[in-house]
């Protein structure tokens, strides 16, 4: 049977809209409106959360919840408090509370990025910034993740996370740049218009106003992985494709600047673009590498950024060895028979009862598929009971359906093509590092610290990661997952006078290594394409 995993520490927000129900699991003491622009449904509200606007109306239907608060008593009514109606950003989750929303936005497709996700921005005063708001982009194949900025008082506004609209013309990098031929202008307004949409949906629903703040937009810095980027400013893409180049900075500069900034509407914003490092290796790894501050640890550091396009540096105490791979879109739940983003629905986490599968499903509703780590725990889970062979082969070949893992629900089926995806992912994944870690001179047993970067990460398991062959079997406390890294790293170089600067330093010490030069890489990939765990030329776990 197939469950949704509950915390005794939680308590369920079940939220009805028309005849839809939603059941979200959360922490206590958070507010309605911020757990529902995680994941919504999303509530009306254009305040940032303090109750002056009064739109977040909903009506509470049952369970505990904390007294009237200020705000409330300003804005509704005695008829409307008898109603049961109370503002959602006043209203606290302290136990199981069931809500109705009677008059619901447009939906959207932007969500909040969880505060925790997020790593913290030094609170040190730079050099001053002429600008009042600023906006850093992670722009990412599958997804897209920002933050606005009130730069003068170094608050985090707001965030946004949504899907790459790009995507229509492929879910790969690959499919995409060869779509450049014909549609390359397409592709560019694509992601230029939904950057705009997403900063006007922060806008009005943090600030209450649109128009007249987006003069107050001083910077936009963009950081995201090099295909990305040339397909923004429709510059580099066939370079790009040009084996010969991979090793070899691309220019991402759009022809013409100044025109290609004036399309933005954003009248005193400069549309800043830090340089990718060569090939496929963009700037967003080394917005990683600021997050992370790799280059300050010891030698032996690595980071794996996890996407549909995989990006690995490793700090040898001298230089940053850098490469990337087609991990493919599997990581994030993309490509594969009932694959899904980090939503209500996805299942995020398997685990094995017996001969039977329990898993955990963001919003507590009937399962509609499965996101990037989803997958990855139920392929080890069904390597655990017997019912894959690390082969990849199912034991019982269970058809074109594939395998139920609750066998009334067909929406919970693996098939071997989803197997066949995910080992392609983790063994050029698996292949890359061990390819980085040979060019240094190092073993496996040498790694002194994993950082484990994008969405895939948020839910990982490590230990089952480890049992498929993801990742090597490094000491837990070794490893780090942060998720969104690369917008992190974005954010402190959109604060510092001196962004750029930093970019520039990090990028000079990185060295990139082409894994097609590189013999090793292919043996290794079609070594790792086993579902078992990565072999170790000393000890077999790395105290």
């Amino acid at each position: 049977m197939l469950t949704a995993n509950h915390s005794n520490q939680m308590a369920v927000l079940t939220v009805h809209v028309g005849a839809s129900v939603t059941c979200l699991p959360f922490g206590r003491g958070r507010s309605v409106r911020e757990i529902l622009d995680l994941f919504g449904p999303r509530v009306r509200a254009a305040c940032g959360g303090i109750g002056a606007c009064g739109a977040c109306v909903v009506r509470v239907l049952r369970g505990e919840v904390n007294p009237l608060m200020p705000a409330e008593r300003l804005r509704l009514d005695s008829a409307a408090q008898a109603r049961g109606e109370r503002l959602a950003c006043q209203l606290r989750l302290l136990g199981d509370l069931a809500i109705r929303i009677d008059h619901p936005p447009p939906p959207s497709v932007w969500t909040t990025i969880p505060m925790e996700d997020l790593c913290p921005v030094s609170s040190e005063q730079p050099a001053a910034i002429r600008y009042k708001y600023g906006l850093a982009v992670d722009l990412g194949t599958t997804h897209i993740r920002l933050s606005l900025w009130d730069c003068g008082s170094r608050q985090r506004m707001a965030t946004r996370r949504g899907p790459n609209p790009q995507g229509v013309f492929g879910a790969d990098v690959l499919s995409r740049l060869d779509a450049a031929r014909i549609h390359a202008a397409e592709l560019a307004r694509l992601v230029r218009d939904a950057l705009i949409d997403a900063l006007r949906d922060m806008l009005a629903r943090e600030l209450g106003k649109v128009t007249p703040l987006l003069a107050d937009v001083g910077r936009v810095m963009i950081v995201g992985n090099t295909a990305m980027l040339t397909l923004l400013t429709g510059a580099g893409y066939d370079t790009l494709i040009d084996p010969a180049y991979w090793q070899q900075p691309i220019s991402c500069q759009p022809p013409d600047w100044q025109a290609w900034q004036q399309a933005w509407g954003l009248p005193n914003a400069e549309i800043v673009l830090p340089a990718p490092v060569a090939g496929f290796i963009g700037s967003d790894l080394v917005a990683d590498l600021i997050a992370t501050d790799l280059v300050e640890g010891p030698p032996g550091s690595m980071l794996l950024d996890l996407g549909t396009n995989v990006e690995l540096a490793l700090w040898t105490g001298q230089r940053v060895l850098v490469t990337s791979t087609p991990g493919g879109p599997a990581f994030e739940g993309v490509g594969i028979r009932h694959g899904m983003p980090v939503q209500i629905g996805a299942i995020y986490r398997v685990h094995g009862i017996d001969a039977a599968f329990s898993c955990e499903v963001i919003g507590g509703v009937a399962p509609q598929g499965f996101c990037g780590s989803g997958l990855l725990d139920g392929i080890a889970r069904l390597l655990e009971n017997g019912a894959l062979k690390p082969s990849g082969r199912f034991t019982v070949p269970p058809g074109t359906e594939g395998y139920r893992l609750d066998p009334d629900n067909p929406r919970t089926a693996i098939t071997g093509h989803d197997v066949d995806a995910f080992q392609r992912a983790k063994a050029a994944t698996a292949a890359a590092m061990g390819t980085l870690l040979a060019v240094a001179g190092l073993e496996w047993s040498d790694l002194q610290r994993l950082c484990i970067c994008g969405s895939f990460g948020h839910h990982l398991d490590l230990s089952l990661a480890q049992s498929v062959g993801l990742l090597p079997p490094l000491a837990l406390s070794r490893m780090e997952l942060m998720t969104n890294a690369a917008l992190s790293g974005c954010e402190q170089a959109l604060l510092d006078g001196a962004g750029m600067a930093r970019f520039a330093r990090l990028t000079h010490l990185m060295a990139p290594v082409n894994l097609s030069m590189r013999g090793r890489y292919d043996d290794d990939y079609l070594d790792h394409l086993r579902l078992k765990p990565i072999s170790l030329s000393q000890n077999q776990t790395i105290k």
